[in-house]
């Protein structure tokens, strides 16, 4: 048995990055006991969910970010309270995030996205109209448990539907959710004029993308519980083993014939039996990776917060603050298809990291020097940097060998990534009360870029979660 594991460990060296990320993934996977392969309606019913659900993990966010002065001016906040506001969302990202692998692994990943894009719907729906400031946030933190919960799944659900295409389906799913953070930003404010002014309409009116996300996972989580129940009957164990197993489960799978070749077990089990869980938290490589997530999490969510506010007030019309902050979001269409497809390809991902972060401390030079004259090339220029996260994304299920390991090393990276992102936006909207301008603000903003390419440079190192958790 040693002598298998390390000839194992041999081949994979002798792989290359992308050989070893597909060859694991492809071991993590599993099809549903005594079905057979997934039906092909599935397999189009799961690409459709992931794309619907992507384009609804930012609209609670940019949509907001675009009538912030609005909304502040409705509910009475001050600035101190408004960079609250926008330091909710990675709060809320940290604490629900955590419990994601638990909830899949109880319910199965498509049931959690599906009751994901129900939350969303219902926090959307009611913010606007909550009453008052404590409303408003209560309602909002809902719409972000949903956001939360998918996040940390999506990666997961890449990898156990589409082993041998994990670059190229994170990318799709990183680019239309870059198209659902910049399409909100965009038209909020034109459709908030079409329906007569008011914020809260304007606001509600991205409840009904989150609806239409619900419809394609309801089928799945049927689908799921019916090869559960036909998996038992023919063969003892449930489709709902498979999925606890491709989100971190620790119950071992029942063994082959005993004339017959064992088969590596999807999860932490293996065939000699169950194998301790993975020690994440002793993994240099995880803690690199969750600062990197939680340094550019952290510029993103000023961004999304406080970028229209800051053209806002170098003199630059609302509609068109809108537009420029749309600008920076869509940037990531393209290029979170592109940057996981390169990165997937590098056997050294840190010099992405240094390109990103160079872009954006040009982007913060141009908003602090001349924030209304170059408008248009820091907007771009910032929409560059901010595909840190799909590049961060893309890292996830490079830095782990299996399903199992993707789900602990995602819900680790942006737990911990998000609580590290919490502070930024609010100390962001202090120091603009208090000081009075964007100087101060702009400078955290650069410094904090600086770390950002040090630490993610470290994640982009070639080797696994898995390997460093074993030997330390």
């Amino acid at each position: 048995m040693v002598s298998e594991e390390t000839r194992a460990t041999d081949t994979r060296t002798a792989m290359s990055p992308s050989e070893r990320d597909t060859s694991a993934a492809a071991g993590a996977t599993t099809t549903i006991p005594g079905t057979g392969p997934p039906r092909a309606w599935v397999t189009r019913l799961v690409v459709v969910g992931i794309m619907l659900s992507a384009v609804n993990l930012r609209p609670a966010i940019t949509s907001l970010g675009a009538l912030l002065e609005e909304v502040r001016a409705g509910l009475g906040m001050s600035g101190s309270v408004a960079g609250l506001l926008t330091s909710v969302p990675p709060l809320c990202f940290a604490v629900f995030g955590v419990t994601a692998p638990r909830l899949a692994r109880r319910f199965g990943p498509a049931a959690v996205v599906c009751a994901g894009m129900a939350a969303i719907f219902a926090g959307l729906l009611i913010r606007p109209y909550a009453g008052g400031t404590a409303g408003f946030l209560a309602a909002s933190a809902l719409a972000l448990m949903g956001i939360a919960v998918s996040n940390v799944l999506m990666p997961v659900i890449v990898k156990r539907w589409f082993p041998d295409r994990v670059g190229p389906m994170t990318g799709l799913y990183s680019m239309v959710l870059a198209l659902g953070t910049s399409l909100p930003a965009a038209v909020t404010v034109p459709l908030t004029h079409a329906m007569g002014g008011g914020w809260r309409p304007g606001l509600a009116v991205w409840a009904l993308l989150a609806a239409v996300a619900v419809v394609p996972w309801v089928p799945l989580v049927r689908e799921g519980r019916e090869g559960s129940a036909q998996g038992k009957g023919a063969t003892g164990r449930g489709a709902s083993a498979t999925s606890a197993a491709a989100v971190g489960a620790s119950r071992p799978a029942r063994g082959p014939e005993p004339d017959s070749k064992p088969a590596p077990a999807p999860g932490p089990t293996g065939a000699a039996g169950e194998q301790p869980p993975l020690r994440i938290a002793r993994s240099r490589t995880a803690w690199a990776l969750a600062v990197f997530f939680g340094l550019q999490a952290t510029a993103a969510y000023i961004t999304m917060g406080w970028m229209a506010q800051i053209f806002r007030d170098a003199g630059v019309s609302a509609g068109t603050a809108g537009l420029l902050l749309a600008v920076t979001m869509v940037m990531g269409v393209p290029l979170a298809f592109v940057i996981p497809r390169i990165a997937a390809r590098l056997p050294h991902q840190g010099p992405i990291v240094l390109v990103l972060g160079v872009c954006g401390l040009a982007g913060y030079a141009g908003l602090y020097l001349a924030p209304a004259a170059g408008a248009w090339a820091w907007a771009l220029l910032l929409g560059i940097a901010n595909c840190a996260f799909p590049l961060a994304l893309t890292m996830v299920g490079m830095r782990a060998r299996s399903g199992p390991g993707v789900a602990q090393l995602s819900a680790f990276a942006q737990s911990t990534g998000y609580l590290i992102s919490i502070p930024g936006p609010l100390l962001v909207g202090v120091l603009y009360q208090h000081s009075g301008g964007w100087g101060l603000p702009i400078a955290l903003m650069a410094g904090l870029m600086v770390p950002q390419m040090v630490v993610g440079f470290l994640a982009g190192r070639d080797r696994t979660v898995e390997e460093e958790a074993a030997t330390r």
